[in-house]
């Protein structure tokens, strides 16, 4: 199984699936790391799609657990956590969700286990 969620803006374009870590302590982790990274929003450009990628992909590491693609070819009706809708680095709303909240994890130690695992900027 997983623990599956796709992560979209209000359009429903474009889309990126997580098998793992797609509860909400993990995508408000994500989304707050990009955001204090500086990273444009995936609700401003297709930058901020692959900055979002990027950072998830660092955090996961190997080749699976990740994909993006056109929201509508997405598993968005996953059976575990849903679509989450975010805006700004934020999530602004939710669909396909009836579960029971998954919080296990701490903000902020979560944010900077993320933030370790990001490549060192060059000066």
């Amino acid at each position: 199984m997983g623990n599956r969620a796709v992560i979209t803006t209000k359009d429903e374009q474009i889309g990126i699936y997580l098998h793992w870590n797609g509860g909400r302590d993990s995508v408000e982790a994500f989304l707050a790391a990009c955001d204090k990274l500086g990273h444009r929003s995936p609700s401003d450009s297709g930058y901020g799609w692959a900055r979002l990628c990027q950072v998830i992909g660092n955090y996961l590491g190997g080749s699976l657990s990740l994909g993006v693609d056109v929201y509508s070819r997405l598993d968005y009706d996953n059976g575990d956590n849903g679509t989450y809708i975010i805006e700004d680095w934020k999530i602004i709303d939710r669909k396909h969700f009836s579960g029971v909240e998954q919080l296990e994890y701490d903000l902020d130690k979560m944010v900077a286990d993320i933030l370790e695992k990001q490549p060192k900027q060059k000066e």
